[in-house]
Order: C-alpha cells, then structure tokens, then sequence
C-alpha cells in the first residue's frame, strides 16, 4: 500500500503524542518531588491520556493497513522555577497539539480521505476539551502562585481522579 500523506502526518503525530506523555510524566514528577499530590496526580493522568491518544493512531494505521513507524523523542524538560511553570508549558502543548490535530484533518480532507476525516474528528473535540481544561488550570495557577495549595483545592475538587473510558474514543493497539 503506498504512503499517504495522512498515514506520514499521523506518524509525526505519534511521536508529539509520546512526547507529550513524557513532559506531561516530566511535569507530574516535578510536582511529587515538590509534594504537590493533586498537581502529580492530574499530571499523571494527563500522561496516560497521551500515551491513549498515540496507542489510537497506532491502531488506526494498523487498521488501515499502513506503515506505523515508532517514533523516537527528544527529552522533555524536567526544571521549573514555580508550580505555575509546568502549567503553562502545559497550556501551550495543548495548543500546538489543537493546530497539529486540525492540520491533520485538513490534510485528510485534501487527499479526499474520509475515513481519516472522521478518525481525526474525536480528537478535535478532545483538543477542546483540553485546552479549556489548561486555560482553567493556568487562570487558577496564575491567580493562586503565591498559594499553591489552592491550585491543589481547586483539582481536588474540579479534577478528582480519572473519568470512566470514553465510549465513542478510537480503540487503542494493545487492546487497551
């Protein structure tokens, strides 16, 4: 089968998804080490739900019969100056990930690829939903610098643990 640009695109969107996951790890131990366990905790899971969103482009190219290259990344960054830090490094991944996931639909749309078109759309709404999750967190952080024990007040409460699987997400690789 050849090479689409969609199925090349995904696999460069691959390797953002595992870096992701590894900042996001990055950022969670920065917050166990400075004993910040609702910052660790939502850090965490935001990893996990990385690390989910590669595992389901990697299914899809294994369901659509194309080439899955396993990425390598660069390290992510493990220093910050405050709590507020790795939030807004946070913030921005976010974004980036929403142009990178809107291109890819584009780019699915061009090469007349429906099916690709509608794999991608879960992740549209999904980059919403994150990026207000973000901004959330960094007015909360921005507003709370000096008290950070109100950012962890603010997740205990708003976030407190991991929701149950999405339903109408894309199946991940590994049966997960």
């Amino acid at each position: 089968m050849p090479v689409t640009v969609f199925a090349s695109r995904l696999n460069e969107q691959i390797a953002n998804e595992f870096a992701a996951h590894q900042q996001y790890v990055a950022c969670a131990v920065y917050y166990e080490g400075q004993t910040l366990p609702q910052l660790a905790g939502f850090f965490y899971r935001q990893a996990l739900e990385e690390r989910g969103h590669a595992m389901m482009m990697i299914q899809y190219l294994l369901d659509t019969g194309a080439e899955v290259t396993t990425p390598g990344i660069i390290a992510p960054r493990t220093t910050f100056a405050d709590a507020v830090e790795p939030v807004g490094l946070a913030l921005s991944q976010e974004r980036e990930v929403s142009q990178q996931i809107n291109a890819l639909a584009a780019t699915a749309r061009d090469e007349g690829d429906f099916a690709a078109e509608q794999f991608v759309q879960w992740f549209i709404a999904e980059q919403i939903e994150e990026v207000a999750t973000m901004s959330d967190l960094m007015t909360v952080a921005e507003r709370s610098r000096d008290r950070v024990a109100e950012i962890e007040d603010f997740l205990a409460r708003e976030h407190p643990g991991q929701d149950g699987p999405d339903a109408g997400a894309p199946r991940q690789a590994g049966g997960q």
